[in-house]
């Protein structure tokens, strides 16, 4: 980070009550977020399930993300991005009632069709929050902002996981795929109808708390910056985007990236329990040490950008990921799982990191160029998909996790080449954080 930037504010004066709201968006769809990733041991239980019709739940889910960013970016751009977010909330309230009938109707397609309403809310929220944050505060201190406001996203990461561990995952009968199989239609109807009630009740009451998000948004007046909007000119914007090689690479490093994070966090509770022996419930404690980790380490990433600079981080991280997924790929029992739970400690600056850096220096392209930022998000559909396909082939879970190994190279090499990345960008402002005298340097 240039030296003086540790002395330039954090967020503008008169902004610290919107920064507070939007900040609990990102508690809000983290919550979303990891409580989702559980279903996918849930549902594999429920409905003996392969690891790769599970995946199903991260594409809808993360499909969402993919069909819904631009419309979003267009909202916004056209109205403010107090607009996007009331809409973003109110999918995400509508998709969270629509538990309810799916859990009557039992079907898995029903249950796909909610989350997919449910994350085109999210994905509306992020592309509205993200670029949000970055605004509330001098260009120079807008990576560690953002890095801040999402240090509250793990926060909301295990609140979903322990809601999911007591209400959806404790509940879960215990029987195999095998004894599922030899009972009568009846009495498996019983005990799937008693689970996916289970699955829906966080849910709707989850729902219920957003209504009330939803009217502090509306009657609070945001900052003139989060309206501030330019005349909506698609073509040309993509274009300036194209052309600008750090942000292209940056939507590319964030695709990779979400899937590595998407693939770790929905197959950790299926790590476990194939490594030391627990079920679904008890096995959730270690995801939840897994996101405990990622919290604490966001802070302290956070932290450490007022004398590392961001590009020097990411690539600190990326590589220690990669160590530790090779551990769980050739470790077994608690060295294996210990490894799995340091993945989120490393992974816990990337998302926001690629995201600053990528914006940096567009301008009025910014919304629609966040919002392709937001749509790498797909990479969570994809790469969990791959993920258990490699499972489900080797009949192995560690091996699958070859998949979000070759993530982490990509960022790694990302983080390498941005540098040089920014200098070719040709936009204004591209190389606030470029370190000329080497990797670290102490602000000033």
């Amino acid at each position: 980070m240039a030296a003086g930037t540790s002395k330039l504010s954090l967020i503008k004066p008169g902004n610290l009550w919107p920064f507070l709201l939007i900040t609990s968006l990102f508690f809000l769809w983290g919550l979303a977020n990891n409580m989702t990733d559980t279903l996918l041991a849930a549902f594999k239980r429920i409905m003996s399930m392969s690891d790769f019709q599970t995946s199903w739940i991260q594409l809808a889910f993360y499909g969402a993300y993919f069909c819904l960013a631009l419309p979003a970016a267009i909202l916004i751009k056209k109205y403010s991005y107090k607009t996007g977010i009331l809409v973003g909330l109110g999918l995400f309230i509508l998709g969270s009632l629509l538990f309810y009938p799916a859990s009557i109707t039992m079907a898995y397609s029903h249950f796909l069709i909610a989350l997919y309403v449910l994350a085109g809310g999210l994905s509306i929220l992020e592309t509205a929050a993200n670029p949000y944050i970055v605004a509330m505060g001098p260009e120079e201190t807008g990576t560690r902002r953002l890095n801040l406001a999402q240090s509250f996203n793990p926060i909301g990461s295990i609140t979903g996981v322990l809601l999911s561990k007591i209400f959806i995952l404790s509940q879960l009968n215990l029987s195999s795929a095998d004894e599922r199989a030899s009972m009568d239609q009846a009495q498996l109807a019983a005990i799937q109808s008693e689970e996916l009630t289970s699955v829906m009740g966080p849910y709707v009451g989850v729902a219920l708390f957003l209504v009330l998000i939803w009217l502090a948004v509306k009657f609070t007046n945001m900052p003139k910056a989060s309206d501030a909007g330019a005349k909506l000119d698609l073509l040309p914007t993509f274009k300036r985007l194209l052309k600008t090689p750090h942000y292209v690479w940056a939507v590319v490093a964030q695709f990779f990236y979400v899937g590595a994070q998407i693939g770790v966090w929905s197959y950790t509770i299926r790590y476990v329990m194939q490594e030391i022996q627990l079920n679904e419930d008890d096995a959730s404690s270690y995801y939840m040490a897994a996101l405990i980790l990622f919290m604490v380490s966001r802070f302290v990433f956070t932290a450490l950008m007022r004398y590392v600079s961001p590009r020097s981080l990411l690539l600190l991280s990326a590589a220690a990921a990669s160590v530790c997924t090779l551990l769980v790929i050739y470790g077994s029992g608690y060295l294996g799982v210990y490894a799995l739970i340091g993945i989120s400690g490393c992974m816990s600056l990337m998302f926001p990191t690629i995201y600053g850096m990528g914006i940096r220096g567009l301008g009025d392209d910014t919304k629609i160029g966040g919002s392709g930022l937001i749509m790498a998000i797909l990479g969570g559909a994809v790469i969990t998909a791959v993920q258990g396909y490699v499972s489900d082939l080797t009949q192995d879970i560690s091996m699958a996790f070859y998949v979000p190994l070759v993530c982490f190279v990509v960022v790694a090499l990302y983080a390498i080449a941005s540098g040089k990345l920014e200098r070719n960008s040709g936009r204004p402002g591209s190389e606030a954080e470029a370190l000329p005298g080497g990797m670290f340097q102490k602000a000033g």
